[in-house]
């Protein structure tokens, strides 16, 4: 009899125990005694989130995810860097079920995983009443392909508004005594002021400016002269917008002058930032990320502005190269991955990702003073000024897999093949107005 009173109770005792582990909730983010947002003692939470970088950004990443850890005992966060085919492995990770819980996603790419319902829509997180960020927060003209509908499905981890490196040795040596930054302090930074001291250079025989093929180059032209590339449906007007056409033609004259110098055609093995260092090259269009490279060089002697205008206005819209972060919808531990994933985009997180001469601009509010720190290079403020007027690729041409590849691809050979402008134009107009169409209607 003793011994069945005792076999009963150890019958009761182990169903005791199954019941409270039942009733501890039972989601994936509580192992041990961790409850779903990381928080209370016991095992650890752990997440991963994933980014492409170079050597430098990387190592911030490192120190960022480092810096995390230690203020949350309850979860642990590794970083998965992604040097190469970063879409395609991110793609194939999901569809494996072992993608990070949080990763970096381009432009493009999250059109991509928000149609395939890849991501997580974030509003619901941002506007509650606890949360560290809130969509207001952020630069309107930033959000881009990330907002959908008035949904948010990533937010913009800092970003990257386009200006003109200028490389003062270079102007100088080409007799030009005023310099871009001072011209555009005084409204009197235009297309012509710019023609005027490319031909300079090129009459020096240096480069005058090197022309990238990307659609923040191309499109910030545009802009710059008070055109349009799409309109508001949606539709390609490079080639009947009388105002881009201006601006394409404002290239391909100066491109047949040698003024400007499409990249594609330098001496083999050389880069315009490589060439801008080596004082061959007077202008060069990029975002901050050049200056870690640029500050190394003590020799050199550079500064930037803002897109020469050519409407009379002293400023006008450049694009912004975006990045955005993003949460996987499958994640098993969402409340903790948000913990991240807010701390890495908030004011705080920025900050500690940029400070020091960082190779980016705070897409947040209230941080300014990463970007003036050092005052380096001495116009830094134009980056801030670039980014309150500036803009993210457009989700008309975000949103279509391919097109911004099969536009820079048809300029490319426009400039390679020493093809007719008008000619290009119109079959870059014909060629993506079809493949929206045909993405619309799908096809």
């Amino acid at each position: 009899m003793k011994k069945l009173r005792k076999s009963l109770l150890a019958v009761v005792l182990l169903a005791s125990v199954v019941l409270q582990a039942c009733g501890s909730g039972g989601g994936s983010d509580n192992q041990g005694a961790v409850s779903e947002d990381g928080k209370g003692g016991g095992e650890k939470v752990k997440i991963k989130w994933a980014t492409w970088g170079n050597p430098g950004e990387l190592t911030r990443f490192q120190e960022f995810t480092k810096d995390f850890n230690s203020k949350h005992p309850d979860i642990e966060a590794e970083l998965i860097p992604i040097p190469g085919e970063y879409d395609q492995k991110i793609l194939t990770q999901l569809t494996g079920g072992t993608a990070p819980d949080v990763f970096y996603a381009g432009d493009g790419f999250v059109v991509k995983l928000i149609e395939n319902k890849s991501i997580e829509e974030v509003t619901p997180r941002m506007t509650a009443a606890d949360s560290r960020i809130k969509p207001e927060d952020y630069f309107e003209g930033l959000w881009g392909a990330a907002k959908r509908d008035g949904k948010i499905y990533g937010v913009p981890v800092d970003c990257n508004p386009m200006v003109l490196w200028y490389n003062k040795k270079v102007l100088k040596d080409a007799g030009i005594t005023e310099m871009p930054a001072d011209l555009q302090a005084k409204g009197e930074w235009t297309w012509d002021a710019f023609k005027g001291m490319v031909e300079k250079i090129r009459d020096s025989k240096k480069y005058g400016y090197v022309l990238d093929n990307s659609w923040n180059s191309y499109y910030s032209w545009v802009t710059s002269n008070g055109g349009k590339v799409y309109d508001d449906n949606g539709k390609f007007i490079g080639y009947d917008d009388p105002k881009a056409k201006e601006a394409f033609q404002f290239l391909y004259d100066n491109v047949k002058e040698k003024n400007i110098t499409f990249a594609g055609t330098l001496p083999k093995g050389q880069g315009g930032d490589a060439m801008f260092m080596s004082n061959q090259v007077g202008f060069v269009g990029a975002g901050r990320w050049y200056l870690p490279l640029f500050k190394k060089n003590a020799s050199l002697e550079y500064d930037v502005v803002t897109w020469p205008t050519n409407t009379g206005n002293k400023i006008e819209p450049a694009g912004i190269p975006t990045a955005f972060l993003v949460m996987n919808s499958a994640s098993k531990h969402k409340d903790a991955a948000y913990t991240f994933y807010s701390e890495f985009l908030s004011a705080e997180g920025q900050k500690f990702r940029l400070q020091g001469g960082g190779n980016a601009v705070p897409s947040v509010q209230g941080v300014d003073d990463v970007v003036l720190e050092g005052n380096l290079p001495e116009h830094a403020q134009l980056f801030l000024d670039a980014r309150e007027v500036g803009y993210s690729l457009t989700p008309f041409e975000a949103g279509i897999p391919g097109l911004s590849t099969d536009i820079t691809s048809k300029f490319e050979a426009l400039w390679l093949k020493n093809g007719e402008l008008d000619a290009s134009l119109k079959d870059i107009q014909d060629m993506a107005n079809k493949k929206i169409d045909d993405y619309k209607n799908g096809k």
